[in-house]
């Protein structure tokens, strides 16, 4: 078989590399129509991927595995299924759209900001389709190295603090998670992910598994309590970097692909908690971002909120919850990227990021407060905009399997329709604000077209799903089966008790779940 996914890792890395060897900013087209066309060629073997991928099936499709090293059976095994095959897609995508939002707003070091997304990319492609232990470690660590140095080289006044906390962070929780690898690897002999799912391991261990999991993939989800560096980021780091995190979403992936398949009986066992930090991170990122006046910080914790829903369908274990939470995603990652780039055109006119720096901008940027409008009601989960598909999947899935979890989640339909709206509305309309708003010019041809292909994708979903779900859908089913059939051996420690917890037992135990009967599957 052609290696079509090895081609989709390495062709955005060595394209990286050679714009990189471009050099200094004496030729700044040359090194802005390069990139572009890196981007476009590094993209284009996701069209033969999705022509191809059969959305029938479960198993991993376009599989390569090659020997790497021997002596830890480490091999170049990559595949794709359902959920990785639209994240694949979308990082292709992300990549051409941040050249194109970085096209006029970078103007120094331009060779090694855009090789560093090239080889930035190339990585992401790399974790979405590991499938061996050691194979995603090495990707997932390495995505680290060009982020800190766009945020640290190319972010604005405190960039180097942002820099800094959001390696730390990253690099503590990643340090657990390799524990937790070892660990697994001690067992099997090997880092194949497929013979780590098959291991059965007591309750005790897999929580602490779960526990080193837990503390890599909140992180980047990111999950509260762990989500301060994503403000500063959002705040201080280029627009770029922002979108691509915005984008990109590492953290829910992982959690998806190795703590719920691989650690099933721990997932159960702390989905309670699991659930409560999703609906405190819906309800008080929500309020937070009321309260902020910059626009990067608001949509910062509007993040946080929004992903917030996707941990609630994952540890809903029901087909409607991972459908929802993998169309979350998707979705919301086109969402706020969109809207990033929007402060970020806005930020490069103005030098500001202020709420109250604004005014009236509907008055001198009519086309450009037309699609923030698109945009913004999307943020909201209005019908007929991607937002609202996966956020009406996690909250229908969470109605059903407990009314008072479903009630509270939904509060993110009020709470993110006050902080929206409400900045929309001192930001768009009113009189104009000041001389600076007076003065703004409208969308630029480049601009228009971005923002164009953006509203394409966030209305195409929304109207039309079906052709993502359908790809979801058999990976999603797969999942929940494999979580709900994967039980401790009978006489192994903590078997019992488990049994017991989760299906209740003679003396009418309970099962432990999110509403205390068994999941719907």
């Amino acid at each position: 078989m052609f290696p079509i996914l090895s081609l989709l890792i390495w062709l955005p890395i060595v394209a990286g590399a050679l714009v990189m060897l471009l050099g200094r900013d004496r030729h700044p087209n040359a090194v802005r129509w390069s990139s572009l066309a890196a981007a476009v060629i590094s993209a284009a073997p996701i069209v033969p991927l999705v022509r191809g991928f059969r959305t029938t099936v479960a198993d991993l499709q376009f599989v390569e595995r090659f020997r790497w090293i021997d002596s830890f059976d480490a091999s170049w095994h990559v595949g794709i299924d359902g959920i990785s095959l639209w994240l694949v897609a979308l990082t292709g995508v992300t990549t051409i759209v941040v050249v194109l939002a970085s096209w006029r707003a970078v103007t120094t070091r331009m060779s090694s900001y855009f090789g560093s997304f090239l080889v930035l990319s190339g990585l992401m492609q790399g974790v979405f389709t590991a499938q061996d232990g050691m194979l995603f470690f090495v990707f997932f660590e390495a995505t680290l190295l060009p982020l800190y140095l766009l945020i640290g080289v190319y972010g604005r006044a405190n960039r180097t603090r942002a820099a800094v906390k959001f390696f730390f962070f990253s690099l503590t929780g990643s340090l657990m998670m390799l524990v937790s690898m070892l660990y697994l690897y001690m067992q099997t002999q090997s880092f194949d992910i497929a013979r780590w799912q098959a291991l059965h391991l007591p309750l005790a261990v897999q929580v602490m598994l779960f526990a080193g999991f837990l503390a890599a993939f909140s992180v980047k989800v990111p999950m509260w309590p762990v989500h301060t560096w994503l403000p500063e980021v959002h705040l201080d780091g280029p627009t770029g970097a922002a979108v691509m995190l915005g984008m990109l979403k590492l953290g829910g992936y992982g959690l998806l692909r190795f703590n719920l398949p691989l650690l099933p009986d721990a997932s159960h066992f702390l989905a309670p908690l699991m659930v409560v930090l999703s609906l405190v991170a819906v309800i008080y990122a929500s309020l937070v971002a009321l309260v902020q006046t910059d626009l990067r910080k608001l949509l910062a914790y509007s993040a946080v909120a929004h992903m917030g829903l996707v941990t609630l369908g994952l540890f809903l274990f029901s087909e409607m919850g991972t459908d929802g939470a993998v169309m979350q995603m998707i979705s919301y990652g086109i969402v706020s990227g969109a809207m990033l780039l929007c402060t970020g055109m806005l930020y490069e006119r103005t030098g500001s990021a202020s709420i109250d720096a604004y005014g009236g901008v509907a008055s001198t940027m009519p086309r450009f407060a037309a699609f923030a409008m698109l945009f913004s009601m999307a943020n909201v989960g209005m019908p007929g905009t991607s937002g609202f598909v996966g956020e009406f999947l996690v909250l229908m899935g969470a109605i059903k399997a407990n009314f008072w979890i479903g009630a509270l989640a939904s509060l993110t339909l009020v709470l993110s329709a006050a902080y929206t709206l409400w900045m929309y509305k001192r930001v768009i309309f009113g009189r104009v604000g000041n001389a600076r708003v007076a003065l703004l010019r409208d969308l630029s041809r480049r601009e228009f077209a971005l923002l164009c292909a953006m509203a394409v994708m966030v209305l195409g979903i929304g109207v039309d799903p079906k052709p993502l779900t359908d790809g979801i859908d058999a990976t999603a089913i797969q999942v929940v089966h494999d979580i709900e059939s994967h039980r401790l051996p009978a006489g192994d420690p903590g078997s019992a008790e488990m049994a017991g917890r989760r299906h209740g037992d003679a003396t009418g135990h309970a099962a432990v779940t999110v509403n205390g009967a068994r999941p719907h599957a």
